[in-house]
């Protein structure tokens, strides 16, 4: 076999431009851990940005419901795959900065291939992240998918059940928590008194 010339097909080049463009992120300082949001321990308000219909989204709300259901969660419907998803994800990024009452914004989605997950690597997704005021959370794909997205993005979320785990404290641990504290400083004071 004589091999004149070798050429990236498919996955090849995607995962090609996907490099090129991590390159050029990182060197803009967009991965950088210092322009990174904190978020809060106990968000007053949280954004999907996900399909309503898929899996992920279903998966987070019933993750959510059981470790705090007293936090509003509010859908941005968009498309999370194909030509228009960058598009309509980095337009509901700017709508949720500019008119929502959220406190966080989580991007939402299951895994897929790499041609499945493309729009969270396209630049100007990655901009619009970087960009957005309130902490932005990617909670795209499974443990092994790695999107541009959650490298710029504030915090990045194994899958979207991990992402109500990490962002929501566990109630029914805060209220044994809060019930011991309250005990001891009755203890306390009931000594002080004596």
């Amino acid at each position: 076999l004589i091999v004149d010339t070798l050429d990236f097909h498919g996955v090849g080049t995607l995962q090609l431009e996907f490099e090129q463009l991590k390159k050029k992120l990182a060197a803009e300082g967009l991965f950088d851990q210092e322009r990174k949001k904190t978020l809060p321990p106990f968000p007053e308000h949280i954004t999907l940005i996900t399909s309503p219909r898929g899996a992920a989204v279903h998966d987070f709300l019933r993750i959510a419901r059981q470790r705090f259901p007293q936090t509003p969660i509010a859908i941005y419907p968009v498309t999370v795959q194909g030509r228009q998803a960058a598009g309509e994800i980095v337009e509901a990024l700017a709508a949720v900065n500019g008119h929502l009452r959220a406190t966080v914004i989580v991007l939402c989605r299951g895994g897929g291939s790499l041609e499945d997950l493309w729009a969270f690597n396209e630049e100007r997704v990655a901009r619009a992240i970087a960009a957005s005021t309130l902490p932005v959370v990617s909670a795209v794909g499974h443990e092994i998918d790695f999107t541009i997205a959650d490298l710029v993005a504030d915090l990045r979320a194994p899958t979207p059940s991990a992402a109500a785990q990490m962002l929501l404290p566990d109630s029914h641990a805060l209220r044994a928590r809060l019930d011991q504290l309250r005990g001891r400083l009755l203890r306390r004071m009931s000594a002080r008194l004596e």
